[in-house]
């Protein structure tokens, strides 16, 4: 993607560690590579993120800045990405504004998804110039630490800062107190700050709803395709490190040996440790952590006990969220019924009163479900099944939870196709992306979405959503009406796609389905020799 066309008058702004200057693109000024915090690097690896140094003179802030050191995910590798010129020197910030004046703007802070090891901010459909533009808002997107050096729970590291394994959630917060003390110079409101984020970013905006250490800092929050559970106990962390030190050959006593080491060697025993412990692990192998300290107790429990009552929140789910891996997972094309079930049983553990297994059990309730409606075939199954447990189920129940204490609650449920690979990706993980940021006509990006006059009201529909809530916490607008907020008796849903509109509790069988898994006695599975 070329950028805009540049004006000569290059916008410049102060900020408590000095001055930048941006460039003026069709009328918004923007700032690339913003420092919000010192380099983690060298002796700073594995540390507490802390503020810039103050420089002389006048910065440039015209291009992004590096991202953080990763191994490319499934998404970059499908849309391409910058990440050859990945740094340590990572922690920075891009910001869209349509003035530099005293306006009190809504605040739009974007966090990228990536499984928490990989994505950056500097990416072409992450451009935030069509949301600023269209909404009188302003838009902020950041790189965080990523994988290891964001998430690596060592207790010699958690004696020196505080911190076991979440770094890289205390950089998103680091970023959301540089937004409260400096957005109103940007023509923003530190008032009315919405976080929004897809995947991983979704996920760390639930647990950014139940730390502490980010109360006041966000208003709303949109969860896109996440919600507020994947955080690894303490234990289960601790067994992560000790595998990664292991892969690095490196004693827990001499953990300091780790701020000197290669960052590719890092690099590589994260993605060993990785390969190792994916199946052992309640969820991704490096997330934030319930450490007592930062994440006191589960993000979920605090929630629903109401400490982000005065929170609003959007959340939602595609249909299809699970046919993205399918990419770099042939064999799930291929599945007959007993390859489902011991895949199943992976995820699904344990046995019901009856002597089912749950997994069984999750099975047969999903052939029940869609019979008549939907394929039943091994392949659909595993697709369905493993989008509502990693994704729409977290999502609704997050919902659920929240709408307890806050009224501005909403729902919504991701439809529109890909027509990429001949439609075999449907309405998978991240399609929606694009279509809120109005980056769907991208070059790179349009053959992944498709395009047309039905795109196009999509995205225009999904923008003036998405701008609606950060304004007053209500999704509603013309276009689409009034979207109720969300209730566990009609649970109210927006439909986004070829067809938009509001109904109630679709595909209710299927999301039920976990519930019913949830509260069912069940047996410990026996351990495997």
């Amino acid at each position: 993607m070329s950028r805009d066309t540049v004006s000569d008058v290059e916008p410049i702004a102060e900020t408590r560690y000095g001055k930048i200057r941006g460039t003026l693109e069709d009328g918004l000024c923007v700032f690339r590579g913003v420092p919000y915090a010192e380099p983690p690097v060298g002796p700073r690896r594995f540390r507490a993120p802390q503020p810039p140094e103050p420089w002389p003179g006048l910065r440039d802030t015209q291009s992004f800045g590096a991202p953080a050191p990763q191994i490319p995910g499934m998404l970059a590798r499908l849309l391409g990405s910058d990440t050859d010129r990945a740094s340590e020197d990572c922690l920075s910030l891009n910001l869209w504004t349509p003035a530099l004046d005293g306006g009190r703007r809504p605040v739009m802070v974007w966090i990228h998804g990536g499984s928490f090891t990989s994505g950056t901010a500097g990416s072409p459909i992450y451009d935030g110039s069509s949301l600023a533009r269209q909404g009188d808002v302003v838009v902020v997107t950041f790189n965080y630490r990523l994988g290891a050096l964001g998430f690596l729970a060592l207790s010699h590291f958690e004696e020196e800062e505080g911190a076991f394994g979440n770094l890289g959630l205390l950089d998103q917060i680091a970023l959301l107190e540089w937004v409260e003390q400096h957005i109103s110079r940007f023509g923003g409101d530190p008032e009315c700050v919405t976080v929004f984020g897809e995947s991983a970013g979704a996920m760390s905006a639930g647990a950014l709803l139940g730390t502490p250490r980010a109360g006041g800092l966000l208003h709303r929050a949109v969860l896109q395709s996440g919600g507020a559970e994947n955080v690894s106990a303490r234990e289960e962390a601790a067994r992560v490190g000790a595998c990664f030190l292991a892969e690095l050959g490196v004693e827990g006593s001499d953990a300091e040996r780790l701020r000197s080491l290669p960052v590719a060697d890092l690099l590589a025993a994260q993605q060993r440790t990785v390969a190792k412990m994916w199946r052992s692990v309640s969820g991704l192998t490096f997330q934030p952590v319930v450490d007592g300290r930062v994440i006191p107790t589960p993000p979920l429990e605090r929630i629903r006990s109401g400490c982000a009552a005065g929170v609003s929140l959007l959340v939602g789910s595609n249909r299809d969220e699970y046919k993205l891996w399918h990419l770099a997972d042939p064999k799930a094309r291929e599945l007959d019924h007993a390859a489902l079930l011991r895949r199943c049983q992976r995820n699904i553990p344990g046995t019901c009163e009856d002597g089912t297994s749950r997994a069984a059990r999750a099975i047969e309730s999903y052939v029940r479900a869609r019979q008549g409606r939907a394929s039943v075939e091994p392949p659909e199954l595993w697709t369905a099944i493993e989008t509502d447990r990693l994704i729409r189920a977290p999502a609704l129940r997050l919902a659920e939870l929240q709408r307890r204490h806050q009224r501005q609650t909403y729902a919504y449920l991701f439809t529109w196709m890909s027509p990429a690979m001949e439609g075999v990706l449907g309405s998978c993980h991240a399609l929606e992306i694009p279509f809120v940021f109005g980056t769907h006509r991208y070059p790179g990006i349009s053959g992944f979405v498709g395009a047309g006059p039905v795109a196009e009201r999509l995205s225009s529909v999904m923008q003036a959503a998405w701008l609606a809530f950060a304004r007053s916490g209500d999704p509603s607008h013309p276009e689409l009406g009034d979207w109720l907020s969300y209730d566990s008796e009609t649970r109210p849903t927006q439909l986004l796609g070829a067809r938009c509109e509001l109904v109630n509790a679709p595909f209710e069988e299927e999301r039920r389905i976990w519930d019913d898994l949830l509260g069912l006695p069940c047996a410990e599975p026996a351990e495997t020799p």
